[in-house]
């Protein structure tokens, strides 16, 4: 006999009651399982073990990987070379944060949030560290004097309002979503739900900023596109989490015209390879120390995957 809708509900609200966790009075970190992500962090912060981080020949050295927030840093530097600032060349060293690599002695004396990317500009009398994705936008926008409006006009405050919607909702997107949907060893329907509709809430704010403007902040091209497109506009294009049927993005026409605009963007499809280790082999590149390394790489790209990229 076919089970009712109420029949399953009763089910459903049994099997949560009875495996409902109660936190204990004084919380203890303890691993549990294999899940490498969840016990990759710990409650401390501070450095594991001593390693020196690697050095290259250019003045901007960038510590990073190939997610979303690495994939903010390395299109900024690529825009910036594609439009003939030579001073923004780069080395780009891949820090493994599956393996722990962030927490060597090295990269958490350039950040001591243990957390990519980071940055050292190494182009004035004094090395500077530089972390936090956004952070980086901004110093190299105001360094070069590009991709960020002038000082004084309201484009510029609307540029930063964006910038730092994006650097606030993202955690959302990938802590909370991505983590439950895809990371967690067990689904969970209360997270992923709430996750979900946070997620969807975030998705329907950018349409409708972008159903009236050709670029999150109006008609010019800034770092706030570039700081939101590696996680909605990845997430609107299929490419994170496997999560587009289930978010239903192509709801959300404004986005997904916007991130098909972004990403057909030569620098945007070099930035977005650089610190990768995984995928096919035209979309990863482990370290960038030349334009050279990226052109190997982008070659190698099937015809037919570049007019799929068109579509």
């Amino acid at each position: 006999v076919p089970l009712t809708q109420e029949v399953r509900n009763n089910i459903r609200r049994t099997l949560t009651m009875t495996s409902q966790y109660t936190p204990p009075k004084v919380w203890v970190h303890e691993k549990k399982g294999d899940n490498e992500f969840a016990n990759i962090n710990a409650p401390v912060s501070g450095s594991r073990f001593d390693k020196e981080l690697p050095v290259g020949k250019h003045a901007l050295q960038l510590y990073s990987y190939g997610t979303p927030n690495g994939a903010k840093v390395t299109i900024l530097l690529e825009e910036l070379l594609a439009i003939g600032v030579k001073e923004a060349e780069y080395d780009a060293h891949v820090i493994p944060i599956s393996k722990g690599d962030q927490f060597s002695s090295g990269f958490v004396g350039v950040n001591p949030n243990s957390k990519i990317p980071a940055l050292v500009d190494k182009s004035g009398s004094k090395p500077v560290n530089v972390f936090e994705s956004a952070s980086i936008l901004v110093h190299l926008a105001e360094k070069f004097d590009k991709f960020l409006p002038k000082p004084g006009t309201p484009e510029r405050i609307q540029t930063f309002n964006w910038l730092f919607w994006a650097h606030g909702s993202a955690p959302f997107l990938g802590g909370g979503f991505g983590h439950f949907y895809n990371y967690a060893d067990q689904k969970q329907e209360y997270p992923i739900n709430r996750y979900a509709m946070e997620t969807k809430r975030q998705l329907d704010v950018l349409d409708k900023q972008l159903a009236n403007n050709t670029y999150v902040v109006g008609e010019e091209y800034t770092v706030a596109d570039m700081a939101t497109w590696p996680w909605y506009g990845n997430l609107v294009l299929g490419r994170l989490y496997s999560a587009a049927e289930f978010l239903q993005v192509h709801e959300y026409t404004n986005v997904v015209r916007w991130a098909k605009m972004i990403g057909g963007r030569e620098a945007v499809r070099r930035g977005r390879i650089v610190n990768r280790t995984w995928g096919e082999e035209w979309e990863k590149l482990a370290e960038r120390h030349s334009a050279a390394d990226i052109d190997v790489v982008l070659a190698k790209t099937p015809q037919s995957h570049k007019r799929k990229e068109m579509d």
